[in-house]
């Protein structure tokens, strides 16, 4: 009996379709019109990490190659309505980090004297800056910021279904509610992918999995070193308080971390401790922890009501750093894992970069050769320590 692959093979499947593999799969398309199928479990596009999100894009990073990934991947975000063709909310209010600790301080001015030797326009604040700037916010113990007004939020789920119907127009087939279950090799090579729909033979394969992609390289005998981790977000109903802008203030020695959304804010923070896992299951006592610092931060919260909360997860790689291109031992798997929490703001020149690798043998737009897998097998790569 034929199965639901068989009429035609892809060159390339991928794997995983939130916003990553929607944008590997749209650049594929669009560099070489190669016959590309992109498979997601669930019902729709985008309701993964993606879908958890807090939307966030920035420039502010510790280390040259995400500096120049956030550089392309920005610029991308904001001419979104020309390629790939379609509308989308846009705020760039700023990301303002505020610094508390001497040795916090110490290494932002650090990162962004390398960031303005790349041409970002980041700057270290005084306080008495912060306040003009963020006049909420209760500044005991601060000695700095660190601000840059070219950052600031978007839409993931519109930035997702741009890339996919975009992606469609050019000949993507995209499927849904299809499980990818395996991989059938040759030798070193995939030969199909698996699926619960029937098998899919192609000439590559793209995981672009998220948190669940070193279960998808080991069905290659591939040992991915990404782990997943849990985050909360929470989001209140409009309040009179309310900041006026988007603008992301994040306590860089808690986590805390907010903006504005609907009228009233998200906000989130990131775990101190806890063991890496995939579940989604929320834990009761978090939110508590979490409303300490928000009220200590920016006491206006006290006037606000939760409407709302979730939990995503991180794709965790050892150093921070995502893991892109080929996957070297096994030559026809190429990768687009491992983002640490920046999946959504690299997802445009991630899925670029991958696509030139398969399509015209090497990333001509940033050279990702210290992004490969294998700089894992050499001793540890310098870790990027601006992880929210």
């Amino acid at each position: 009996m034929m199965n639901a692959f068989e009429a035609g093979h892809p060159d390339v499947a991928v794997i995983g379709g939130g916003i990553v593999g929607a944008s590997v799969a749209y650049h594929i398309a669009r560099l070489g019109r190669v016959k590309t199928v992109l498979l997601e479990r669930e019902d729709l596009l985008g309701t993964g990490s993606t879908g958890r999100c807090a939307g966030g894009f920035r420039h502010q990073f510790s280390s040259e190659i995400n500096i120049r990934l956030s550089l392309e991947s920005v610029r991308m975000i904001r001419a979104f309505a020309e390629e790939p063709g379609f509308e989308i909310d846009v705020h760039q209010d700023g990301y303002l980090f505020l610094l508390s600790r001497p040795r916090d301080l110490a290494a932002f001015e650090k990162n962004v004297a390398l960031q303005n030797s790349l041409g970002v326009q980041s700057r270290i604040l005084p306080p008495a800056e912060i306040s003009r700037l963020a006049p909420h916010l209760q500044l005991d113990g601060v000695l700095a910021g660190a601000y840059c007004a070219a950052d600031g939020i978007a839409d993931p789920s519109g930035m997702t279904h741009g890339y996919a119907s975009a992606a469609r127009r050019l000949g993507v087939e995209i499927r849904t509610g299809i499980e990818a279950t395996g991989f059938s090799m040759k030798g070193e090579r995939i030969e199909a992918v698996e699926t619960s729909a029937g098998r899919v033979s192609c000439g590559a394969v793209v995981n672009a999995a998220g948190p669940h992609a070193r279960e998808v390289a080991a069905w290659a005998g591939l040992d991915l070193p990404v782990h997943p981790e849990r985050r909360h977000v929470y989001a209140t109903y409009p309040f009179a308080g309310a900041p006026l802008s988007h603008l992301m203030v994040i306590d860089y020695a808690t986590t805390f971390y907010f903006h504005r959304e609907s009228g009233g804010v998200l906000m989130g923070m990131g775990p101190r401790g806890e063991p890496a896992g995939a579940t989604l299951e929320p834990d009761p006592g978090f939110l508590e922890k979490v409303l300490g610092e928000a009220l200590r931060i920016y006491p206006a919260l006290a006037g606000s009501s939760l409407r709302r909360s979730w939990t995503g997860l991180y794709e965790m790689s050892p150093d921070a750093h995502p893991i892109l291109g080929s996957a070297g031992q096994v030559p026809n798997l190429y990768l687009a894992n491992g983002f640490s929490g920046h999946g959504f703001q690299h997802a445009p020149v991630a899925g670029k970069l991958v696509a030139e690798e398969i399509i015209h043998g090497r990333a001509g737009t940033i050279d990702i050769s210290r992004l490969r897998l294998d700089r894992f097998h050499g001793g540890e790569p310098a870790a990027e320590l601006s992880v929210i």
